[in-house]
């Protein structure tokens, strides 16, 4: 410790960065093996939930959580292994060297640094979409597939993957070069100009998500006409949501998890639902219906057997009545404000981190503390100031949106309740619950650092005691 005191700017940054990446991730340790006990250990139903689970239920939730925290595990070590190697190999000015030699081949010299950003950007994303790929695959092959949820097979997720990454490039490489002029001609007050645009940017995808992006990789069609699209337009009028449309997703092709979303701004809002949410649109439930017919005719064989087993664990959906509890409590965040103190908590976040990096991006330590002696590239004080030196910073911004997020949660169940919805919206955070195979018991630490969303008991408490009011 004396030695470190001793030692230069550069490398004190670099060994404080160093330490405090590998104390987060034992922390993050600590608590995952925290949770893993209460997997290994709970291995019947308390007594609370057994009016609301089943045993096998159960059962197979706590199998399936056991082996994503495995996988989580060591994912998470790999990941910081091989963060940790970059680091110390001198990975990130060699990968800088590299693009600079690329970029020379192709005839921009040194002094083209916005061009040289953009292949070291290529070749990063490149790498990392490479190295995360085993990952990846055995994810989806494996865990989700042996517990039920993979819909995909490989060659559509070797499509889906492609399509991604090129997607990916179009919008980083061209808002990350814009990013760089703006901070290259911005002067003195850059922070600000930096700021509005990337702004404006994040305005914009998510303006032109849902009806431009999203649709390249799932099929969007609108909600047909019927009892549910009506009971939902006038839960909108009710409430002056200004609904414009209502979309269903076909989620089902990659994954029977479900999920609802809301999007859009001012007077222009669209509401996009999962078919694996809904129990009458749902292509799993129809895979079902038939798997059951051809089955009838052929169960004495072996594949029928295993058809028969995979099409009783198809997942349900919700039915109309709780499908309109859900969205009562997702519109619930729009009408109490949770999406706009979102957008201003994000935005004053925006603005004092390149404010502070307007600060700190002068200090040639920084640079040398990561291998870059002779240049000072913007792309790489963007990198090591936002990713490394702002980390003690994330980390606490991150618990604090946990846990206001937690708040919010409870607040567009009580928004859902006085409409009248608690108690189909208490039997749909059961059925959700039971499709995604989620755990009902957590332990304290672990759910009060990492829960977005308050654990279900919770819950189901505050909307029972609604109830019975």
């Amino acid at each position: 410790m004396l030695q470190l005191a001793e030692a230069p700017p550069e490398s004190r940054i670099f060994a404080a960065v160093l330490l405090f990446s590998w104390a987060v991730y034992l922390w993050e340790a600590f608590l995952a093996r925290r949770q893993r006990t209460v997997y290994k250990t709970t291995t019947h139903v308390p007594l609370e939930l057994g009016p609301i689970m089943d045993s096998e239920t159960f059962e197979k939730s706590r199998l399936y959580q056991l082996d994503k925290s495995a996988f989580s595990f060591w994912s998470g070590l790999y990941s910081e292994i091989e963060g940790t190697v970059i680091l110390l190999c001198g990975g990130i000015p060699f990968l800088w060297f590299l693009s600079g030699n690329i970029s020379n081949r192709a005839g921009f010299g040194p002094e083209y640094e916005i061009v040289q950003s953009l292949v070291f950007l290529l070749l990063a994303t490149l790498f990392s979409a490479v190295t995360g790929l085993p990952w990846s695959l055995y994810n989806t092959f494996v865990i989700e597939e042996k517990h039920g949820f993979n819909q995909q097979t490989l060659g559509f997720f070797f499509k889906d993957a492609i399509k991604k990454f090129i997607v990916t490039q179009c919008i980083l490489l061209p808002v990350t070069a814009l990013l760089l002029y703006i901070i290259k001609i911005g002067g003195d007050y850059f922070f600000i100009y930096a700021w509005l645009f990337t702004l404006v940017v994040s305005l914009v995808l998510v303006t032109i998500y849902a009806d431009y992006i999203a649709p390249l990789f799932d099929k969007f069609i609108p909600l047909p006409e019927g009892e549910l699209k009506q009971q939902i337009e006038a839960m909108a009028q009710n409430i002056d949501f200004p609904l414009t449309k209502v979309y269903v997703v076909e989620g089902s092709k990659r994954s029977s998890h479900s999920n609802a979303y809301f999007y859009g701004f001012f007077k222009n809002k669209r509401i996009v639902l999962f078919d694996t949410l809904l129990e009458d649109y749902s292509a799993l439930n129809k895979e079902r219906s038939g798997d059951s017919g051809s089955e009838t005719q052929a169960a004495e064989g072996h594949e029928d057997a295993e058809a028969k087993a995979k099409a009783k664990s198809k997942k349900q959906g919700c039915k109309n009545e709780e499908v309109l509890a859900v969205l009562g409590h997702e519109l619930g965040h729009w009408k109490l404000g949770h999406t706009i103190k979102n957008i201003v908590i994000s935005q004053m976040n925006s603005f004092l981190c390149f404010f502070l990096f307007a600060v700190l991006i002068g200090r040639k330590e920084l640079f040398a503390a990561f291998g870059f002696y002779d240049t000072q590239p913007t792309l790489i004080g963007l990198l090591i100031i936002f990713q490394f030196i702002f980390s003690p910073y994330n980390e606490v911004l991150s618990f604090c949106l946990t846990v206001l997020s937690r708040r919010f949660e409870f607040q567009a169940d009580a928004f859902a309740k006085d409409l009248g919805k608690a108690k189909d919206l208490y039997s749909a955070l059961i059925k959700l619950n039971k499709d995604n195979l989620g755990f009902p018991v957590s332990d304290w630490l672990f759910s009060m650092w990492h829960y977005s969303h308050p654990p279900l008991l919770e819950r189901l408490q505050a909307l029972k005691e609604s109830k019975q009011d």
